[in-house]
């Protein structure tokens, strides 16, 4: 396996050639461990379509006529939804290693307390992917019972077997993002990149680039289904804000006393 430590020179800098085989050996990780985790999505695809599908199997139940399922309309979408499928449990099951390879390449983990930041953000972001993922698959069966809630008694609804999959997949996947906004920002404050006044006086700008996330994420046009992604996420992120100035707080008060200089001084200065 390739090494991942940095060569830096005298000065601590990277040059660009070592910054992109880094980023190289960092995607071969995340690749290969999806690959293997899409070998463990292809022995169970059966139980998982069957999951992801329960929404249109419940909704055909309560109908009092017209058919609600998948369609294959072509020869090769049946294997097509299995690989995406695949890919898609790959994606999920191997989230530890591609969330630390990711956090290892924006903050290298060469000093003491970096290696404990990247130890503590893959905790912290690999359950709550998790959450978000398992949230957003629960909220599967509301979200296409009430888009699908229009359709008259008695018609056929035939969904698109991968217009259908990547409804579900994008909705679960953008809460499973969604919820890793926190770990971010509290991971980046640990280590002094982001304070938390920055985050506090740049809210205005941080909503607004959550809701063009939403917008971009949700499966669907309408807006209740990018407001019902942008809500936790701006939640999220106010809540990062709070733990971020109690860390600020608990670093100022182990700062030593000589670093505490006065405006006056510093003016001066």
């Amino acid at each position: 396996m390739p090494s991942l430590r940095r060569k830096r020179d005298p000065e601590g800098r990277m040059s660009l050639g070592d910054h992109l085989r880094e980023l190289r050996n960092r995607i071969m990780i995340s690749a290969s461990a999806i690959i293997v985790g899409g070998v463990l999505g292809w022995i169970y695809y059966e139980r998982v379509i069957d999951a992801l599908t329960r929404p249109l199997k419940d909704l055909q139940a309560e109908r009092t006529g017209g058919v609600v399922n998948i369609n294959f309309a072509g020869m090769t979408d049946a294997f097509a939804l299995q690989l995406t499928t695949s890919l898609f449990v790959g994606v999920i099951v191997a989230s530890p290693i591609w969330l630390f390879q990711l956090w290892g390449f924006i903050v290298p983990g060469l000093t003491k307390k970096e290696k404990l930041v990247a130890r503590l953000f893959v905790v912290a972001a690999v359950p709550l992917f998790l959450a978000g993922c398992f949230f957003a698959f629960v909220m599967v069966p509301k979200a296409v019972a009430v888009l699908l809630g229009f359709t008259p008694d008695g018609a056929y609804n035939l969904q698109d077997g991968a217009q259908y999959l990547n409804f579900v997949l994008k909705f679960i996947v953008a809460f499973g993002c969604a919820f890793l906004l926190p770990v971010f920002l509290v991971a980046l404050n640990l280590v002094g990149v982001l304070s938390a006044r920055a985050m506090l006086k740049g809210w205005r700008p941080a909503v607004m680039i959550i809701l063009v996330f939403a917008a971009i994420m949700t499966p669907t046009p309408d807006a209740y289904t990018m407001l019902f992604l942008a809500s936790p996420m701006v939640a999220l992120y106010f809540a990062s804000v709070g733990v971020a100035f109690l860390l600020d707080r608990r670093k100022k008060d182990h700062e030593p006393d000589w670093l505490d200089v006065p405006d006056d001084q510093a003016s001066a200065l």
